[in-house]
């Protein structure tokens, strides 16, 4: 499985972007994915999850202002995963990664990152 992100970019406080991960190889064995953000010096915080199932879960920090969601294939397998930011502060400022947990085999799973977008918020 390969992550990709993209559509980070400059933002004005209050406006709106969305941000893509496009996954890639063996996608049917992803159970969920995840996006996280970092700055500089920080560890990086989990913003919103999406299971297999479709259930979704956001901290507090962005609840009511993120959307993940995720566009399936023919088959059911994992497509492309996004994150609608609305709302956006200067405080979401950072790089956003996606992430997927993959199950390699019956007791076996991995993670897999993609490499980041950088989303910048001008107040």
């Amino acid at each position: 499985v390969q992550l990709v992100e993209s559509g980070g970019g400059l933002v004005q406080a209050g406006g709106s972007l969305r941000l893509s991960c496009a996954a890639s190889g063996s996608t049917y064995q992803i159970n969920s994915v995840r996006w996280y953000r970092q700055t500089p010096g920080s560890q990086r915080d989990l913003v919103a999850t999406i299971t297999s199932g479709g259930s979704t879960n956001y901290p507090d920090s962005v609840k009511g202002r993120f959307t993940i969601s995720r566009d399936n294939a023919w088959n059911n397998a994992w497509n492309t995963v996004y994150l609608q930011m609305d709302s956006v502060k200067p405080e979401d400022t950072a790089v956003y990664y996606c992430a997927a947990d993959v199950q390699v085999s019956i007791e076996g799973k991995i993670e897999v990152w993609g490499q980041g977008t950088l989303v910048t918020v001008s107040s």
